[in-house]
């Protein structure tokens, strides 16, 4: 008889090309022209869902629609809920792209394109795993439930509401978060934590029309300059937030967690050659790996304002605006800096300009027990080396779904 294992290898080639079709639907969630490659994304997942012998349905929302899939009962058996999305973010710059975003191409072993590692490559593994025990084996080890958004990268809107709907349909033992990544090549890593996210909109506004800085500058309070001295107030040279009580409920890491992310193997310099930057600064006192899993950051995230076509043009704009985040680590509560951050920007804006500041999503952090049985079986299921990363590590927004999910009471 056929072992999972040696069905998985007969089909790889058969797998890759399902990656490669769903990595080639460009179902960009940000964008309301994408509406119908969402749509097409969401239809092809319950499809796959059906054909690896699971129980799959699209559930409508009032954004995008949600893909939630069940395997055949095994009585007496753990549930464990996977969660993935299949909507992806924008692939601007196209420029920058060797090859273009969604035609999957093979270079070096690798695979490229928009939505590969995030998260298109993740929660089909998870697919592919289930169907190789279901054709060798009939049924599987425990029971196992699906749910694939289409919102992660906008925040999940409307997963909230279903969670709080259904909670009784989603009950599980554990959550298996499918948008995670390894610590290196051939160095996969259990991810048991997860920083949280606020993240702003910060819009200016001055005179009701763009101005000549010859004639107005001066005696006009310019927008741009504003937004600048207020981004610049967000962080201190030595790489601390000063929004006021930004720091009241971090907790510091204890000589263990610094000693075990210390004895990790990572080449700072390799690193670096592989982003293109040769160095970096940021919060005093912690090294490159404390400040990407385990200390809170504050990144903006896109600024406009003015002129922004070649050449030259001498104006005073009427607006400018900034998009920013901050990653939050355990017991930082979102809303409560949200509401520091608004008084501290709203003390900053001077006569003749209004400020606006939206809260686009935001989420608390998550970090599980290395205790736990779940995180134990994982390990003990392994058959390499695995490694335990203090945070999740990812450079771009996780989002609001994973992290709305582990807090959320699914019993």
């Amino acid at each position: 008889m056929q072992s999972p294992q040696a069905y998985i290898e007969a089909n790889a080639r058969k797998f890759e090309q399902d990656v490669c079709e769903l990595l080639s639907i460009p179902s960009v969630s940000t964008d309301p022209a994408y509406r119908p490659e969402i749509d097409r994304a969401a239809r092809w997942v319950a499809s796959r869902l059906e054909s690896a012998g699971l129980r799959a349905e699209l559930i409508a929302t009032g954004g995008h629609p949600l893909v939630y899939a069940e395997s055949p009962q095994v009585q007496g058996a753990p549930c464990a809920l996977v969660y993935g999305h299949y909507d992806v973010q924008p692939a601007d710059p196209l420029e920058l792209w060797i090859s273009p975003p969604f035609e999957p191409a093979v270079r070096d072993g690798n695979l490229y394109a928009r939505g590969a590692s995030d998260d298109k490559g993740q929660f089909l593994t998870h697919v592919f795993s289930a169907e190789a025990w279901l054709a060798t084996e009939g049924r599987l080890p425990l029971n196992l439930k699906y749910l694939i958004e289409g919102e992660e990268e906008i925040g999940s809107p409307s997963l909230r509401a279903f969670l709080q709907d259904q909670s009784r349909r989603l009950a599980c033992d554990c959550v298996v978060i499918s948008d995670g990544a390894q610590f290196g090549p051939g160095q996969p890593a259990i991810t048991y934590g997860l920083r949280g996210i606020a993240y702003f909109d910060l819009l200016l506004r001055g005179p009701s029309r763009d101005l000549h800085s010859g004639t107005f500058g001066g005696a006009v309070t310019n927008p741009a300059n504003v937004l600048a001295r207020m981004l610049a107030a967000l962080v201190d040279e030595k790489g601390r937030i000063q929004v006021p009580g930004f720091y009241d409920d971090v907790q510091p890491l204890s000589p263990e967690e610094r000693q075990a992310l210390a004895s990790l193997p990572f080449d700072e310099q390799q690193y670096f050659q592989q982003i293109g930057v040769d160095g970096a600064v940021g919060e005093e006192g912690y090294t490159v790996l404390e400040r990407r899993w385990a200390r809170p950051t504050c990144d903006v995230n896109g600024l406009w304002g003015g002129y922004q076509g070649a050449g030259a043009k001498t104006v005073l704009p009427a607006e400018a605006g900034a998009k920013f985040s901050f990653r939050l680590v355990p017991h930082q509560d979102p809303a409560r800096i949200a509401t520091a951050l608004r008084d501290m920007l709203q003390a900053m804006c001077p006569p003749g300009i209004r400020m606006e500041l939206l809260t686009q999503h935001n989420s608390p952090a998550v970090l599980v027990s290395l205790e736990s049985p779940y995180v134990q079986a994982a390990a003990r299921a392994s058959t390499g080396p695995w490694l335990f990363s203090r945070r999740e590590p990812g450079p771009v927004a996780l989002g609001y779904g994973p992290a709305l999910l582990t807090n959320f009471p699914l019993n």
